[in-house]
């Protein structure tokens, strides 16, 4: 299993940077995970459009999902080959209708074979078993997570607090976390968004082999949530930045901020 990271910013793409985005492939199939703001482009730079073989989305907000309506179009606008094969979307109920709604009546209906699944569920795709749990969050939003070959990705979307969070974690090879602040999530916002201080704890209560912090909110400090993450976590730390690669014995990214836990 092998993990690229397309882009990591909550909320809005920094500049030059995108929001959630996540290639997983193993045995040369190709899983998108969460297409938020601004990833395409950066999808683009590794493979065609018509080679992703599905997505999977984790809730509706627009930084995990509005940029399956230009990989879509990308699929299905073109002149120099027949449209791609209807693309199979694995997403929350009623979680896409907002970007589906952005092109006119029936343009991309048939760019897409939309898979609604109820956080909780498990199920197969291509050589993945998945397994979710509903977490909290300001919209419904599906923990992922996803086993081949023997080895465990977990992924929180953007989530609270939750006790789930241990059973969706625990002994993972890789675990993608929420962390949309360093050390302290706002009041207003801290019953759906983490800290990487709360990333760390959960790594470390969770014995994964890797945690990859994601989600940070252009402008937090990245050397500053990789230390507030290994204050609770041992193991290696990184920062979801554009081309970062992970795999269960591997976490490497030119410019990736990165390091051992204390």
């Amino acid at each position: 299993m092998r993990l690229t990271v397309l882009g990591g910013c909550g909320a809005w793409p920094a500049a030059g940077q995108a929001c959630s985005g996540y290639l997983v492939e193993h045995d040369g199939f190709r899983l998108l995970v969460d297409p938020g703001y601004a990833i395409l482009p950066r999808l683009l730079q590794f493979v065609h459009a018509d080679d992703v073989d599905a997505v999977l989305v984790s809730h509706g907000h627009p930084d995990h999902c509005a940029d399956l309506n230009p990989l879509l179009r990308a699929r299905t606008f073109r002149d120099d080959r027949a449209p791609a094969p209807a693309l199979p979307v694995y997403a929350p109920p009623g979680a896409l209708g907002p970007v589906l709604a952005l092109d006119r009546p029936g343009a991309l209906d048939g760019a897409i074979d939309l898979r609604e699944f109820t956080p909780g569920e498990g199920f197969g795709v291509g050589p993945f078993g998945v397994r979710s749990w509903l977490l909290p969050h300001f919209v419904p939003n599906a923990g992922l997570r996803l086993e081949s070959g023997g080895h465990h990705l977990a992924y929180t979307g953007d989530t609270g607090p939750s006790p789930d969070l241990l059973s969706l974690a625990l002994g993972a090879d890789l675990l993608l976390a929420e962390a949309s602040c360093a050390r302290q999530v706002p009041d207003d916002s801290a019953r759906y968004l983490s800290s990487a201080s709360q990333a760390g704890q959960l790594a470390h209560r969770a014995g994964v082999g890797q945690l990859i912090l994601t989600h940070l909110v252009p402008g937090t400090d990245a050397a500053e949530s990789v230390e507030a993450a290994a204050e609770g976590y041992s193991g290696p730390i990184a920062v979801a930045s554009p081309d970062l690669v992970a795999s269960p014995d591997l976490v490497a990214s030119p410019g990736a901020v990165a390091g051992p836990g204390r």
